[in-house]
């Protein structure tokens, strides 16, 4: 009888635990999922932005048109973008495109003492930190993850419950995207 005693106990035992392991691991994927969320929020904000500051731009320096284009196509590529390496890659051409529009606020003074202008730019820089604290965030959420989900004996519970996804860390495609857009004068 003790012994029939004992298996029960060691199923219960086993049972939570796998149970604890599977609720382990739902709150780590969880976790990526707001985090990625938590980005994109950042980066539509960031995205919302840069039509106002065309726009005041424009007012200066209507003849840069290629500039602004450049903008508006890189602004449409993010927010068009669904993965997390695409949003990297549009990210980067946004980046670069800033770029530009800052150097060409430069040449125009009136601009630079402009208040509108003024409140975008410091706006943007806020929203700058915002996504790279976000993009922080997200990676050390994807670390835990994956640690979570490689580890044994969780690997053998994520294997059989569907943890398979490798989650992609949100990098700059290239060294410049590295760089975050310089917003002051």
């Amino acid at each position: 009888m003790w012994w029939l005693l004992l298996i029960i106990a060691l199923v219960v035992i086993l049972v939570g635990f796998i149970v604890y392991l599977f609720n382990k691991l739902v709150r780590y994927r969880n976790r990526v999922d707001n985090a990625w969320h938590q980005i994109d929020v950042q980066l539509n904000r960031r995205a919302d932005l840069i039509p106002n500051l065309v726009e005041t731009v424009k007012g200066y320096a209507s003849h840069e048109r290629e500039t602004f284009e450049k903008v508006t196509e890189a602004r449409a590529a993010l927010v068009k973008a669904g993965t997390v390496g695409e949003s990297a890659q549009a990210e980067g051409m946004l980046g670069q495109a800033l770029k530009s529009l800052f150097a060409v606020a430069e040449a125009y003074p009136e601009l630079k003492a402009n208040q509108n202008f003024l409140a975008l730019q410091e706006e943007l820089a806020g929203t700058e930190n915002k996504i790279s604290y976000a993009r922080q965030f997200y990676n050390d959420s994807v670390m835990s993850y994956d640690i979570a989900r490689q580890r044994f004996p969780a690997n053998l519970i994520a294997s059989s419950f569907g943890f398979k996804e490798e989650r992609e860390y949100f990098e700059p495609e290239t060294p410049e995207a590295r760089e975050v857009p310089k917003v002051s004068f």
